[in-house]
C-alpha cells in the first residue's frame, strides 16, 4: 500500500533513483517524468552542496555521499510510514476494524458470511482492504488480515481457518444434461480446468493428480485447461461450461446453495504447510476487536469444515 507523506517528495525521488540507478525506472515508479527525476535530483544536489550520483552519458552510480543519504532516505521514510499508520489508528479511535483480504477469498467465503458479525457485534464497524498485497500491519492502515501461506509471520499470530481440500465441481446443468458423471473416467468427455500453482516446492492440485488418487493412471492432462486464478476456474464450472477442481471451502457455498454440485466425493489436500490463516500483531492480541473478530472467524471456519 504506498503511502506518501507530505513533505517527503525529495527523499522519495532519491531513495527510487538510488535504488534503480536509473531516472527513467525511478520516474516510472514515482508517476514523474524523467526530467522531472533529474531536476528534483539536481534541486537536491544544489541545496546540500553534495554531488550525489556520478553521471555519464550511458550509466548512473552514487557518490559516497549519495549512498549515505539515500540510505538514511529509505529509513527516514520506512519510520514517517510507520508513524503514520499508528497515528490513523489512533485517530479512527475503537470501534472499527480494517481486515484485509485477497479477493478470491473475500468474494468467496468472508462476504458471504459477514453480516453474521454484524448481527452479532453492530458495535464494531469493519471496513476491508481488498488486495492481493501482502500488507504490512506496522505501515499500512489495517488491524487484522487473512493470508494464504505457510502460518510463519515474524511478529504475527496466526490461526489457520481450514484445510485445503481439493474436489472436482460443475453446475447441476452441465449434470443433468452433459455425457454422464458414474465414474472418474467420464470425465474425459468435459472441458476440466484447474489453476497452477507452486511455491517451495509444494504444487496446487491438478487434474493429473487428482486422477492419480481416483486409479486413472493413463490421463492425458495435455487437454485440460489452465486459468490464471481460482475465482475464474469456478466462475467456468458456474457458468455450465467445464468441470473444475476447487478447493472446497471456497465452493462450499455454492454448493450449498445449488449453483455447484460435487459429482465425485474424492478430494486431494493440499500440502499441510499451507493454508488460510487468520493474522494479527502479536502486540494487539488483547485488542477487544480484534478478539471479537478473531473467536467469529474460527467459529466460521470450523462450520466450513463440517
Amino acid at each position: 500500500m504506498v503511502r506518501f507523506v507530505p513533505g517527503t517528495r525529495a527523499l522519495r525521488t532519491l531513495e527510487a533513483a538510488a535504488r534503480h540507478l536509473n531516472f527513467t525506472r525511478a520516474a516510472d515508479e514515482l508517476g514523474l517524468t524523467p526530467a522531472a527525476v533529474s531536476h528534483q535530483i539536481k534541486e537536491f544536489e544544489d541545496q546540500l552542496g553534495l554531488a550525489l550520483f556520478a553521471r555519464t552519458s550511458r550509466t548512473v552510480r552514487l557518490t559516497e555521499a549519495g549512498a549515505v543519504l539515500s540510505e538514511a532516505s529509505a529509513d527516514a521514510i520506512d519510520l514517517l510510514n510507520r508513524a503514520v499508520s499508528r497515528a490513523q489508528k489512533l485517530a479512527r479511535g475503537q470501534s472499527l476494524l480494517k481486515v484485509t483480504a485477497d479477493a478470491h477469498f473475500a468474494a468467496k467465503w468472508l462476504m458471504r458470511r459477514i453480516d453474521g458479525f454484524r448481527a452479532i457485534r453492530p458495535d464494531i464497524e469493519l471496513r476491508f482492504d481488498i488486495s492481493y498485497e501482502v500488507r504490512d500491519f506496522d505501515r499500512d492502515d489495517v488491524d487484522v488480515g487473512i493470508r494464504f501461506g505457510a502460518g510463519k509471520y515474524p511478529g504475527l499470530a496466526a490461526d489457520r481457518l481450514f484445510d485445503n481440500v481439493i474436489v472436482p465441481v460443475c453446475s447441476p446443468a452441465l449434470l443433468r444434461n452433459g455425457p454422464p458423471l458414474t465414474t472418474p473416467r467420464d470425465l474425459f468427455s468435459h472441458r476440466l480446468v484447474h489453476i497452477e500453482w507452486s511455491r517451495r516446492g509444494v504444487t496446487w492440485p491438478n487434474w493429473r493428480m487428482w486422477m492419480a488418487a481416483a486409479g486413472v493412471d493413463d490421463f492425458d492432462d495435455s487437454r485440460t485447461m489452465v486459468f490464471g486464478t481460482s475465482s475464474d476456474a469456478i466462475q467456468a464450472a458456474i457458468d455450465g461450461s467445464a468441470v473444475a477442481l476447487a478447493d472446497f471451502a471456497m465452493v462450499a457455498h455454492d454448493l450449498s446453495e445449488g449453483r455447484l454440485v460435487q459429482p465425485f466425493e474424492l478430494g486431494v489436500r493440499m500440502a499441510p504447510e499451507f493454508g488460510y490463516f487468520l493474522v494479527y500483531p502479536q502486540s494487539a492480541a488483547d485488542d477487544p476487536r480484534i478478539i471479537a473478530f478473531r473467536g467469529w472467524v474460527l467459529d466460521e471456519a470450523a462450520k466450513t469444515r463440517t
